[in-house]
This record gives structure tokens, sequence and C-alpha cells, in this order.
């Protein structure tokens, strides 16, 4: 398979041309579904991906090599195993996909490993035709809900809260306790406790209800 196969795999050859910059969304609404993403990867899968989607973006294409010592200079991550691990996770949740190419050698073809990287709203679609819940499981139960849509989109538009932060919050949202919060997200009171004060600083709030408050009004 040639990488011009993959455009025509994925999108049709009529729109290979137009594709690679095409299917970027409006800012905002591309801003809150990465924001919908980074909550069902890992911090270091999520790292893998933004890098990896911003390689292919500047280099105007959806794929790329992406080795392992690639990435590692592109996150500035020195693990090769964390690495490996990443990448893995990212093939696992279809955010990326991994092909076998022809490559272009003069005396016999050559076989290359590229991944297709893929946007958030491609990822969320892959994953819902493969049968598997698209959205985060925090996410999951309030789809229809739009009074928790509105929570969900205030904690997504807090760019500065980290992954468990952002799922500590929407925790606290549900009504859920801190041992509920800790039993649910498989972590300790204390560490609830931790991650509680951090968005409280963030949301510039002093206790519970007023961040309830702040998420829901």
């Amino acid at each position: 398979m040639r990488i011009t196969q993959l455009y025509e795999q994925h999108f049709g050859a009529n729109q290979i041309a137009s594709r690679p910059f095409g299917w970027r969304d409006e800012p905002s609404k591309a801003e809150q579904a990465m924001a919908l993403l980074a909550l069902s990867h890992t911090p270091l899968e999520h790292q893998l991906y933004r890098a990896m989607l911003s390689e292919v973006t500047v280099t105007r294409t959806r794929v790329g090599a992406f080795s392992a010592r690639t990435l590692m200079m592109l996150t500035g991550l020195n693990s090769l195993s964390a690495i490996r691990r990443g990448r893995a996770g990212l093939l696992k949740k279809l955010s990326i996909e991994r092909y076998n190419v022809a490559g272009e050698g003069h005396l016999q073809p050559q076989q290359q490993i590229v991944y297709f990287v893929f946007s958030p709203h491609e990822i969320f679609t892959r994953r819902q035709a493969a049968g598997l819940e698209p959205y985060p499981k925090e996410v999951q139960a309030h789809e229809t809900s739009e009074a928790f849509g509105q929570v969900v989109e205030r904690v997504l538009g807090r760019h500065n809260l980290s992954r468990r932060q952002a799922q500590v919050a929407l925790c606290c949202a549900k009504g859920l306790t801190n041992a509920e919060i800790g039993e649910k997200l498989s972590i300790s009171d204390k560490t609830v406790k931790f991650h509680l004060r951090h968005i409280f600083i963030k949301f510039g709030v002093r206790r519970r209800a007023e961040l309830i408050s702040r998420l829901l009004i």
C-alpha cells in the first residue's frame, strides 16, 4: 500500500488534495473536541497525540513515520518504553492507525511503517463505528443532558485543568462524595482532596458548593 492509497481508503480519491487541511474544525469547536479527547487519553498518550497531530499539520499531510526516536525528539521524552506504550495506547483507542507502505527505493521496493493521524471528531466517529464508547466515561451517562452538557463545556473550557482534575470536577458536579470519587477513579481520598484544592484555586472558589454552583449556574 502506498500513502496515496491511505487517503483513498479514508476519504475517497476525489478528496485527496483537499482533505489534509480541510479536515480541521472551527477553532473553538476544535479546542472543545481536543479537550474532550484528552479525557479519554492518558497524559502520556495525549502528549504523543498532540505532537503527532502538530507534525502532520505542519507537513500538510495526514501521515508520518513517527518512530520511537522521532517521537522522543518531538516530545522531549527520554524513555523509549514509555513512547512505545503511549503509541500502543493510541492505536488501541483508534486515535491513530498503523500501515506498512511501499517506499521509493530505486533498486527495490522498501517497506516503511507509517501512522495515520485522525482528528478528534474522526476518532469519536471511528470508536462509535467499532462498537466502542466514543466519549470518556465521565461524560457518557450525561450525553443527552443539556444541563450537564453545559457543565462539561465549562470544565473542558478550563484548559489549565489536568485530565485528572477535569475528571474530579465532573464527578463533583454529579454530587459524588470524596469517597465515591476515589472509588470511581481508583484513587485515594487524600488524592481526591489534593486535586480538589487545585481545582478550587483554578476556579477561584473556596469550597465544593461554590464549585458546583460555578459549574451548574
